[in-house]
């Protein structure tokens, strides 16, 4: 009995921790994300209008979760414009990750019930076959781009816990 109470106790230590989150800085940026791995240093580059774009993944359990983040040269202001600016850049990154379908975007999601953070979401294939499910947020000072993909549709509960943990500056 203390060895079946021993490996059973050692199982679940071991599914506690694989599940375990932890929250990463986006460098110099002021945000932060809660991931189920370690993306290591956040790349920062410079986009096309001079915006700040820091870039992070990491892979775990054969899915790869990734950041994207902009701090945007010029912001927005009212939230139609914000989502149309969500919508303007996955549809950008819809060429950049080579996808060929997308289920569509659903809207009017706020991260923590903040009115003032908007939020899509969609699901995409890439040529590859990979799928993806992509969650974009802004305040409309900064874009957030979270994703997940793999051979097949990440545990639907898994990747909402990390699609709800990016942390926008003063969160």
């Amino acid at each position: 009995m203390k060895k079946i109470l021993s490996i059973l106790l050692l199982l679940v230590a071991i599914n506690a921790k694989s599940q375990s989150l932890k929250k990463y800085s986006v460098s110099k940026s002021g945000c932060s994300v809660y991931m189920f791995c370690d993306p290591g240093q956040f790349e920062k580059n410079y986009s096309e209008d001079s915006s700040k774009v820091y870039t992070g993944e990491c892979v775990k359990d054969d899915f790869t979760y990734g950041l994207i983040c902009v701090q945007l040269k010029d912001s927005v202001s009212s939230d139609q414009d914000a989502e149309a600016l969500i919508e303007s850049y996955l549809d950008f990154l819809k060429g950049q990750f080579s996808i060929r379908s997308a289920a569509g975007y659903g809207k009017g999601m706020h991260l923590n019930n903040n009115e003032d953070i908007i939020g899509i979401i969609d699901y995409w294939q890439a040529e590859d076959k990979i799928q993806w499910s992509i969650q974009g947020w802004t305040d409309g000072k900064i874009i957030a781009v979270l994703y997940v993909n793999g051979k097949e549709q990440a545990d639907y509960n898994k990747q909402q816990v990390f699609f709800k943990g990016f942390r926008f500056p003063g969160m």
